[in-house]
């Protein structure tokens, strides 16, 4: 089996198997071929990286596994860190950016609680906020 990527004239990709090269060719001179995505019957080979094996005696390389708790450990350490010089305010957040960002207020770091809907609203309106990735506990909850 040879697997190609083929390309049609609406310049949509897809793959296809033949039994040969000389399958595909039978094929596409008879007019067999046809894009899956618009149904055109104009249809090429795409440029493409070729597919070599691996040697016969040899095992092909399993990808390793990324550590998924390292992973979360590290982002939440990086998010800790940039929190470190910033201000809880919790439910206020949304008030407390717009001030800022209106000039009511000192520009400071601050990371508080907002509802998708004062989110929307504060990027609609040019607010710089971005979500954290990690849930925070807020100060009042610590032990």
């Amino acid at each position: 089996m040879i697997v190609f990527d083929l390309r049609c004239a609406g310049d949509h990709v897809f793959e296809a198997w033949f039994a040969s090269s000389d399958a595909y060719e039978s094929q596409r001179e008879r007019g067999l071929l046809a894009c899956p995505v618009c149904g055109a019957s104009d249809v090429g080979k795409a440029v493409m990286a070729p597919r070599v094996g691996a040697k016969g005696n040899s095992l092909p390389e399993t990808p390793a596994k990324p550590d998924l708790k390292a992973l979360l450990n590290a982002v939440a350490k990086a998010q800790a860190a940039a929190l470190k010089d910033s201000r809880w305010v919790g439910g206020r957040f949304a008030d407390e950016a717009r001030a800022i960002h209106n000039g009511d207020k000192p520009e400071t770091l601050i990371h508080g609680q907002a509802t998708r809907e004062e989110a929307k609203a504060l990027a609609e309106d040019g607010v710089a906020i971005a979500p954290l990735l990690v849930p925070v506990v807020p100060p009042e909850s610590l032990n």
